[in-house]
């Protein structure tokens, strides 16, 4: 077994590590990476150093639909014929961003952020955009289509391996760990390997964001989905963690604390900035984030007011906040 470092271009996480499990049937792929010309050419370079070719990969596992782990498939599976799974809440997010007109995604955004207490100034470029038919451009909008559904509990049907399925919500609704059920090969204590994905990282936590879609009337609450995740893959434990970024590491139930710790120190931080009534945005603009609000990116911004939000709905289900009644853009007070 090998991991490839397929970079992802402008980003600080700098590469997806896509794994390369053997079978009888031939390599399988953990993710594929980017969709981008230097990312297919640093795997298929990484797949003929390791004595193989992407014309001989057998199967693609995809721990979430994210374009900088389910990108490449599309690719992969027509140099090689090779079938692609993933959980089906995933597929489901494929299906739709597949089928849904940029433009209703562009909407939908802007509805979300102005109820979120986002400013016009923010607002002004996200209307440009829907306007000009530039959200076209955004990537995972024609992510391939799936053969396969990764199944909860379920082997994967890999020759001459015991790849089992953990679903792990939080990140994205079906994100899924794999558990490989085989001794290590260095004996350490534990449980097999886990290829986790976004799910558990040695250093940094995953984005939590809110699963909604336009038309959808679901309420979902992506933080507790991650913080339960979190604790089924903390009983499994491990001999060794092969994440989907940084690099592998041991003794995942320590991390799993760590991370549930972390959030419950970032909910009661944020309990506190609500002793005075805030919108989601006010709210983003406050917590802590790896720079000052005033350098973060715009997109990155989006994606923090979603955090926010998906904190937001924790502490209001633990009764610890409300939304203020009748607040236009909705605004949230502690309790």
């Amino acid at each position: 077994m090998a991991a490839i470092k397929v970079p992802i271009p402008d980003n600080p996480l700098g590469h997806t590590l896509v794994h390369v499990l053997d079978t009888d049937r031939g390599p399988v792929l953990i993710d594929t990476g980017w969709d981008d010309p230097h990312s297919w050419d640093t795997l298929t370079a990484g797949l003929e150093a390791l004595g193989t070719a992407v014309s001989d990969v057998h199967g693609v596992v995809i721990t979430h639909h994210h374009p900088d782990h389910h990108g490449l498939s599309g690719k992969v599976r027509d140099a090689s014929g090779a079938w692609i799974a993933l959980h089906a809440a995933d597929t489901e997010v494929v299906l739709r961003t597949r089928s849904a007109e940029p433009s209703v995604w562009a909407d939908y955004m802007t509805t979300k952020l102005a109820a979120a207490g986002a400013p016009d100034e923010h607002l002004a470029p996200l209307r440009a955009a829907r306007a000009s038919g530039r959200m076209r451009t955004l990537p995972g909008l024609r992510a391939a289509v799936p053969d396969r559904e990764i199944v909860h509990g379920e082997l994967l049907p890999l020759a001459g391996r015991r790849l089992r399925a953990v679903w792990t919500p939080g990140h994205t609704p079906g994100h899924v760990c794999l558990h490989l059920e085989e001794a290590h090969p260095a004996n350490l204590p534990g449980s097999g390997r886990l290829f986790s994905g976004d799910h558990l990282l040695p250093g940094i936590s995953p984005h939590i964001g809110l699963y909604e879609h336009p038309g959808d009337t679901r309420t979902t609450d992506p933080l507790s989905d991650y913080l339960d995740s979190l604790e089924r893959i903390g009983r499994l434990n491990p001999a060794e963690v092969l994440p989907a970024h940084q690099h592998a590491f041991t003794d995942a139930p320590a991390r799993v604390r760590e991370l549930l710790h972390h959030h419950e120190e970032r909910l009661a931080g944020l309990w506190e900035l609500l002793a005075e009534p805030l919108t989601p945005w006010g709210l983003a603009e406050r917590m802590e984030w790896n720079r000052p609000w005033e350098q973060i990116p715009y997109g990155s911004r989006n994606i923090a007011v979603s955090e926010a939000e998906a904190h937001l709905r924790r502490l209001v289900k633990q009764g610890r906040a409300e939304p203020v009644p009748g607040s236009t853009p909705t605004t949230y007070r502690a309790l």
